[in-house]
């Protein structure tokens, strides 16, 4: 039988360099599931649950390996599924490229079953999105969504009619006018800076007496360069999420996260330093960062339209970090006067101590959230890749876990989305077989669809099981714990059983039922033992906390206008008596050891 256009698209994507597209079949895609099974694996399809766990697991591809992360859904429904996923990849800039089948060209138009506009539905999150309505255009169509995609760093739709799928390809068109002849392939480009603002940059650096780096995504290749700059400005390391991998916690110049889920070191470097340094970052929220005017800035960002509207800088650098870094390197002058680093690593120092105290605190006898991360962190193993869900989790993740040199760690940043937590693992498995994978989920986004890929894991249980571990850890405390302490803290309001309360659930019976293994623990002696057990087994993990839910994720600085609105509303709480107990001693061990005199 003649090539079809469905399996020249699998041979174009092979060419393009795709391994595996994350999809669920359908009928709308009939052509390029039987092309599939004649290309025996080249690319692989690999069947997940849903097909937003499609998107969020091309997602995950992208981010870990760097390479263009390819799904693939049937029209209609299917193709509305992948929404979610793909506004992930937008939101932070991921290269993503999505197929979808769509009713023959005949019927359109007629109100046909599952008959929807999908270039109108899926314009506002692609960088080019297109239907090929012709089978020599599809050559064309994907070159150009595989160079938009890399070149955007966003996502790229193409939608291929079912009769389009089944016609016979063309992969050279008739040279006649109209005909396009494109080519696979694709370069990263240099983007170097303006020497003129690289000069203003540095001499407001060198000025600064109190400069703090705030570094995000878009300097992970500039770990060198990052460090070097620290260190002749004099400087500390705030991270922003997607930048937790970007250079390790153990250095003692990293004050770790920033913001609500942030550190209380990263807060008095941004809010005290007269300089602010931001390179390949795009954080967003103003209460996190200096009063206007405050502090001079200089902003080194490779998209000139994101330059400068976080804080108003006075150097805007458009260009690549480590790129435009090692132009800049030269220029600074190291600082002498080295008091400013000094107070920036004792506060690292007494956060660390924070943490451990408060993590070392447990009430009536259950299990303290934050320890579960922090009694894992020395455990990690080399090389680890760690993932996490939206949620109060994501907090005891982002503050606890202490990345060493090598680790990886993304989870949702911009679009904070639940759900990605588990696909963003299951991905990464599929492309590292080699490394552990450890995946941080509450029980409700859990509940809402990580169980289900569970099931994923078990259909792909010889390529998941034999090597290092693969852990999804499961905080059970029956509540969507993180709104909950959204309500309070920003609503005024109590607890609202009736929307936050979910119902428990036996996880780790659970994964035995699903042929993986299943660990439960709700003794907080037990921690530390719970997770060797995990790290130990010859198979995938659900490891299951029962967890505290009364632990608030307390704020590197409390406004005053939360604090008002806590207040309000857990004099009207069900659980108003723990969480006073827990909040005050939680603060308490702040407050002690950050007392005057206290060294680290």
């Amino acid at each position: 039988m003649a090539p079809q256009v469905a399996d020249y698209v699998l041979r174009r994507l092979t060419e393009w360099g795709v391994e595996r597209v994350f999809g669920y079949p359908g009928d709308g895609i009939n052509g390029m599931l039987g092309a599939f099974d004649r290309a025996e694996g080249k690319p692989e399809f690999i069947q997940t649950r849903h097909e937003e766990m499609a998107a969020f697991m091309a997602v995950g591809h992208a981010k870990f390996t760097g390479e263009v992360g390819c799904c693939v859904a049937t029209s209609g429904p299917g193709a509305i599924h992948l929404l979610n996923g793909l506004y992930d990849a937008k939101l932070d800039h991921q290269p993503v490229v999505a197929i979808i089948g769509q009713q023959k060209r005949l019927a359109q138009g007629a109100h046909y079953q599952q008959e929807v506009a999908l270039e109108n539905l899926f314009s506002d999150v692609s960088e080019y999105c297109q239907i090929c309505l012709h089978p020599g255009q599809v050559r064309h169509v994907i070159d150009r969504a595989f160079k938009t995609a890399l070149t955007a760093r966003g996502v790229a739709t193409i939608i291929i009619p079912e009769d389009v799928q089944e016609a016979a390809a063309e992969p050279s068109p008739p040279k006649e006018h109209g005909a396009v002849y494109s080519s696979v392939g694709w370069s990263r480009p240099r983007v170097l800076p303006n020497p003129e603002e690289l000069r203003k940059a540095a001499d407001i650096l060198n000025e600064g007496q109190r400069v703090a780096m705030l570094v995000g995504q878009g300097a992970a290749n500039a770990r060198t360069e990052l460090v070097e700059a620290a260190d002749l400005l004099g400087a500390g390391i705030a991270k922003a999420l997607l930048g937790r991998e970007v250079v390790p916690d153990t250095l003692p110049f990293v004050t770790g996260p920033i913001g609500l889920l942030g550190s209380k070191a990263s807060d008095e470097m941004i809010m005290n330093c007269d300089t602010l340094f931001m390179i390949g970052t795009s954080f967003p929220y103003a209460e996190w960062l200096p009063d206007e005017g405050s502090c001079r800035g200089v902003e080194i960002d490779i998209d000139g339209r994101m330059i400068g509207i976080r804080y108003p800088m006075d150097a805007h650098v458009v260009g690549d970090a480590k790129e435009t870094l090692r132009e800049l390197l030269p220029m600074l002058r190291r600082k002498e006067d080295r008091s400013w680093r000094e107070e920036i690593e004792e506060n690292v120092r007494a956060w660390n101590s924070v943490l451990e105290k408060r993590a070392g605190q447990s009430f009536d006898g259950k299990i303290n959230p934050q320890a579960v991360a922090h009694e894992l962190s020395p455990l990690l193993p080399d090389g680890a890749i760690l993932t996490a869900d939206s949620g109060s989790a994501t907090n005891w993740w982002a503050r606890h876990l202490r990345l060493r040199d090598g680790m990886r760690a993304s989870l949702s940043g911009t679009l904070a989305t639940m759900g990605p937590g588990v696909p963003y693992a299951i991905a990464a498995r599929f492309a590292y077989p080699d490394r552990p994978v450890i995946c941080f989920v509450g029980d409700g986004a859990f509940q809402m669809n990580g169980m289900n890929e569970m099931l994923t894991v078990k259909r792909y249980a010889e390529r998941m099981a034999g090597g290092p571990p693969l852990i999804f850890c499961v905080f059970n405390n029956q509540d969507l714990n993180q709104v909950t302490w959204e309500q309070r803290a920003m609503g005024g309001d109590p607890k609202y059983e009736g929307s936050q309360s979910i119902p428990d659930f036996p996880y780790a019976e659970f994964a035995e039922m699903c042929g993986l293994r299943g660990v439960y623990c709700d003794e907080p002696e037990r921690v530390t033992a719970a997770w060797q057990e995990a790290l130990s087994s010859d198979r995938p993990v659900v490891l299951e906390f029962v967890v505290d839910s009364e632990i608030a994720p307390i704020p590197p600085h409390i406004m005053s206008d939360q604090a008002k609105k806590s207040l309000k509303a857990t004099l009207r709480d069900p659980q108003k008596l723990g969480i006073a107990a827990r909040g005050f001693r939680q603060k308490l061990t702040e407050m002690y050891e950050n007392m005057p005199g206290r060294k680290h």
